[in-house]
Parts: C-alpha cells; sequence; structure tokens
C-alpha cells in the first residue's frame, strides 16, 4: 500500500535540501506518493542557470561530495521515475521577481500554501 508523503522545503541549506531530496527520491522510487513544496530559501536553487551552492550548516554538508548524488538530481530523479509532485510556491516566485518560465522544467505549477496543504491532508508531512 502506498503512503501519502508530503515534503515542505523551506531551507536553503545543503544538508536540509538534500535529505528532503533523498527522502523524496526514495519514496517515490517505492511507489508513494510525494510532493514537495519549495518555498523561501529553498526555491532559488531551482531557478534555471543556478548554479551556486546552497551553504553547509554543519561538518556533514562539507563532506557531501563526490560519491553523493546532489539534491538537484536526485529530486529530478524523483519527478521523472517515481512520479513525485515538484511545486513551487506562488508567493516565493513573486518575491524573487520571476516566472513559472524561469524555472527548472520538472517543477510544476505554482501553488498557494492554503491549496498544498488541502492536498496534503492526510499525508505524512515532513519540513525541511
Amino acid at each position: 500500500m502506498s503512503r501519502k508523503i508530503s515534503i515542505v522545503c523551506v531551507s536553503g541549506t545543503r544538508e536540509k535540501l538534500q535529505m528532503a531530496a533523498m527522502i523524496a527520491s526514495v519514496a517515490a522510487a517505492s511507489g508513494d506518493r510525494v510532493t514537495v513544496f519549495f518555498s523561501m530559501n529553498a526555491l532559488q536553487y531551482f531557478v534555471k542557470g543556478c548554479v551556486a551552492e546552497p551553504p553547509n550548516e554543519g561538518d556533514f554538508g562539507a563532506r557531501m561530495g563526490a560519491g553523493v548524488p546532489p539534491f538537484r538530481q536526485l529530486f529530478r530523479m524523483a519527478a521523472e521515475l517515481g512520479d513525485a509532485s515538484l511545486l513551487p510556491c506562488s508567493m516565493a516566485i513573486d518575491l524573487l521577481k520571476i516566472t513559472h518560465d524561469d524555472l527548472e522544467p520538472e517543477l510544476g505549477p505554482a501553488t498557494g500554501l492554503t491549496r498544498f496543504l488541502t492536498d496534503a491532508e492526510g499525508a505524512q508531512l515532513l519540513t525541511f
């Protein structure tokens, strides 16, 4: 039986983005219904052409290098292989002064927090 997992990504630190991506990709590949909501400091790393790397929160961030799939790749795999929904926050899009066309193609339609929370009813909710 598949689970329903909703993940809120608001942090822009490497460790939190990495953990959220690992959970999303493994859960989606396992057949769970996964929705990831990107807002605040997390969304900026999904603007097309962004090469900036998030800051490390601690020692583990510095240790993630060769041999660890990057968080962007894991989120992409979750969407492509497991059909996870990756949703940008409409408020964050407005504050960044960008449009949906400025975001990486695997991100779905801009979504408000009210809609995300309504859709997340009954899901396991994780926040990073």
